[in-house]
């Protein structure tokens, strides 16, 4: 997806001299042609991500329209008072790029690990969120912000996912895109995660049970309308995100489906409200923390078991708990 979103980027700066991309001395394969290209629109400013942060207002404020690109955890939690006081407050046209979100860089340990970004950046007003999850929403992503003018944070995890969106005519990434069409239970998913999410709904359709999965690349400002007309549709919702379930993604649903009069169960599948202390890639890091298809698929089983009775389905009840 990180590649996918430069590579729509670089188009739009080559028509467009007045955007500028600042690193924190980050990406030299990935930005290799903006630096040779483009050397005017391209500033590494080292190692010195909160300075850099307040060079992309500064500059930004003076007309620019600025991208900002580290590894997901320096540019949200290192600059977090350069982008509340510098870039949000006023509302500046900055994009903040992050690279390697959840557990891309598993291997080099917790201070790697961008497993709080969305809960900090929700809690900061005039902050958009989007979360792409294929390399086609990371490419709208790229248009979109650079279109609309404003205060961006986009996460891009580096994995390569295929396009899941269906209806690229009409997608919208302002609403979530139906990925798999179910019955009675879905998962509502953002960022690189929605794999394991797809990967369950393919082992549990053969069964004969049929799960919705939904891709949300843009979470804040979310659509509640559209989402509460979603719901309607399902008894039970499961979301799944490659973050912290305390203030993430699966809170702000939460938060949607508790103002309205919908009587949908719903249960956040996320990382606990722990320090992870394991270094590994991010399979095992997702295995390890029960975010995998494997612990997904039990987590959905467990519940709608109690929930909705699969004999319709014909399905047996000691055979799914053995699944």
């Amino acid at each position: 997806m990180r590649e996918a979103f430069f590579v729509e980027l670089f188009k739009i700066f080559k028509k467009d001299k007045n955007a500028i991309l600042i690193t924190g001395d980050l990406g030299y394969r990935l930005l290799d042609k903006f630096r040779k290209e483009l050397p005017k629109q391209f500033i590494n400013a080292g190692i010195a991500e909160q300075n850099m942060m307040s060079v992309a207002a500064g500059l930004a404020l003076e007309g620019k329209k600025v991208f900002v690109y580290s590894i997901a955890n320096f540019p949200v939690l290192r600059c977090l008072e350069q982008i509340r006081n510098d870039v949000a407050y006023h509302n500046a046209n900055v994009k903040i790029i992050s690279a390697g979100v959840g557990f891309d860089y598993g291997t080099l340990g917790y201070s790697h690990h961008a497993t709080e970004d969305i809960a900090v950046l929700m809690a900061i007003p005039n902050i958009s969120i989007i979360s792409p999850f294929d390399n086609y929403t990371a490419k709208i992503a790229a248009r979109y912000v650079y279109k609309n003018k404003g205060s961006f944070y986009v996460r891009l995890s580096k994995d390569k996912i295929n396009d899941l969106v269906k209806d690229k005519k009409n997608y919208d990434i302002k609403k979530p895109a139906e990925i798999i069409k179910g019955e009675k239970i879905a998962i509502f998913s953002t960022g690189a995660i929605i794999q394991e999410a797809i990967k369950t709904a393919e082992i549990l359709s053969k069964k004969n049970i049929k799960i919705g999965v939904y891709g949300f690349a843009m979470i804040k400002p979310i659509d509640k309308e559209y989402i509460r007309q979603i719901i309607k549709r399902y008894d039970i919702i499961f979301t799944l995100e490659e973050h912290r379930i305390n203030g993430g993604f699966g809170s702000k649903i939460c938060n949607i489906i508790s103002e309205s009069n919908n009587k949908s169960k719903i249960i956040k599948i996320g990382l606990d409200d722990k320090f992870n202390f394991f270094i590994g890639d991010k399979q095992y890091l997702m295995k390890i923390n029960k975010v995998d298809k494997m612990a997904v698929k039990k987590y959905i089983l467990k519940i709608a078991v109690k929930n909705y009775d699969f004999q319709e389905k014909k399905c047996n009840k000691k055979l799914l708990n053995k699944l």
